[in-house]
C-alpha cells in the first residue's frame, strides 16, 4: 500500500508542516485517519481526525478538540463553504494544502465514488483570500507540482504547472 502514496507530495507536505508547527505538537487532521495521519504520528506528532462529518454541516466539530494547530491536506475544495469551518477553528495556527486550478484540466470528479468530487480548484490568490475573509493571516505559502508517469501533453504540463499549494496562516 505504502509504496503507492503520493510520495512528492507528502514529502513537500510534511517539510512545510515541520517548518511551522514543529513536533511534538497536538494537530487537528481534517478528514478521516489516512495514511499521511500515520506519517505525522511517526514524525512525533499526536494526531487526531474528524470522523467523516459532514464538515459543511457540522463546522463547529472542529472546535471540540484542543490542539496545537489544526491542518487540512486537501480536504476544503471537497467542502461547498470551506468559510464556516476555518471561521470555527480556536486554534492559532493553520496549515492547509489544495489542489490548484489547472487551466488545462476540469476539476476532479470520480466516476465512482459521489463524494470524492472537487468543489473548488482554487488560484492561489482566492485561497488566501478565502483565509484572510475567515479571520486568518498567511504568513508562507509553497507550490508543487504533481507529475505523472504518462505520455501526453497533460503529463508533460503537469511537469512544470504547480499543481498544490500549501499555506500556514496564524489568526
Amino acid at each position: 500500500m505504502y509504496n503507492k502514496l503520493p510520495k512528492k507530495r507528502y514529502s513537500h507536505t510534511l517539510e512545510f508542516l515541520k517548518k511551522h508547527v514543529p513536533a511534538p505538537a497536538k494537530i487537528l487532521d481534517l478528514g478521516v485517519r489516512n495514511p499521511f495521519s500515520e506519517i505525522m504520528e511517526q514524525n512525533g506528532y499526536t494526531v487526531f481526525n474528524t470522523n467523516g462529518e459532514d464538515l459543511d454541516l457540522l463546522p463547529e466539530l472542529v472546535k471540540n478538540f484542543d490542539v496545537d494547530a489544526v491542518t487540512a491536506f486537501e480536504i476544503f475544495e471537497h467542502l461547498l463553504a470551506p468559510f464556516n469551518v476555518l471561521k470555527e477553528i480556536e486554534t492559532t495556527k493553520i496549515v492547509a494544502t489544495v489542489p490548484l486550478k489547472l487551466w488545462f484540466a476540469s476539476a476532479y470528479r470520480s466516476k465512482t465514488d459521489m463524494w470524492d468530487r472537487h468543489y473548488h480548484e482554487f488560484e492561489a490568490w482566492q485561497f488566501d483570500w478565502l483565509m484572510e475573509k475567515s479571520g486568518w493571516n498567511v504568513k508562507d505559502v509553497e507550490k508543487w507540482t504533481s507529475p505523472i508517469k504518462k505520455v501526453g501533453i497533460r503529463p508533460i504540463l503537469r511537469s512544470f504547472t504547480p499543481r498544490y499549494y500549501a499555506v500556514y496562516a496564524e489568526k
